[in-house]
């Protein structure tokens, strides 16, 4: 498995600073093209190849806060999969839940103000979590084992934003499709 910090030459933090970061990975990117290597040997266009291929998977590993999260825990010996969390608060799932129904009736009904609202809160959630996340990392008591819960809830998180993405979609494609009629 790639380590995302060593592979772009970056202190491991959760809380980073992605902008650099990117020009970072664009900068390394750039010099590991195969474009810049068809004068080099095979087994050098194939070195500077998987090079290449690890940094972009470090870069997407990098800017994506639960994988950040993952990469981190995993430098720590803390192995961490999506769906080997411990079991969530059953009140949070119950809660959660609620929320993809009311998502569905807005769906339903057709309502994008509804949607809006109920993905509002989400993300206003998710911040926080992501927030509590970052926390426990910079915390000088190694607060990690608080970790591994939060990402299973930020992941809850990110499903529900997913599904509102991909119902705003088709909002659009139906208000689309009515003015082209």
């Amino acid at each position: 498995m790639v380590d995302p910090f060593d592979t772009l030459g970056i202190a491991p933090s959760f809380d980073v600073d992605l902008p650099s970061i990117e020009k970072r990975y664009r900068e390394l990117a750039r010099v590991l093209h195969p474009d810049r290597h068809l004068g080099g040997s095979a087994g050098e266009r194939r070195m500077n190849l998987g090079k290449a291929v690890e940094v972009n998977e470090a870069w997407r590993l990098v800017r994506d806060p639960i994988r950040r999260a993952e990469a981190l825990l995993r430098r720590q010996g803390i192995a961490v999969q999506e769906g080997k969390e411990p079991k969530a608060d059953p009140e949070f799932l119950m809660e959660m839940m609620e929320q993809r129904e009311a998502l569905s009736e807005a769906r339903a009904s057709g309502d994008p103000a509804a949607v809006e609202r109920l993905a509002s809160a989400i993300r206003k959630r998710e911040n926080d979590v992501t927030a509590r996340i970052a926390a426990a990392f910079a915390s000088a008591n190694g607060a990690l084992d608080k970790v591994v819960p939060l990402l299973g809830e930020l992941r809850y998180y990110r499903r529900f934003l997913d599904e509102v993405s991909a119902i705003e979609d088709s909002f659009s494609e139906r208000a689309s499709a009515v003015s082209n009629d």
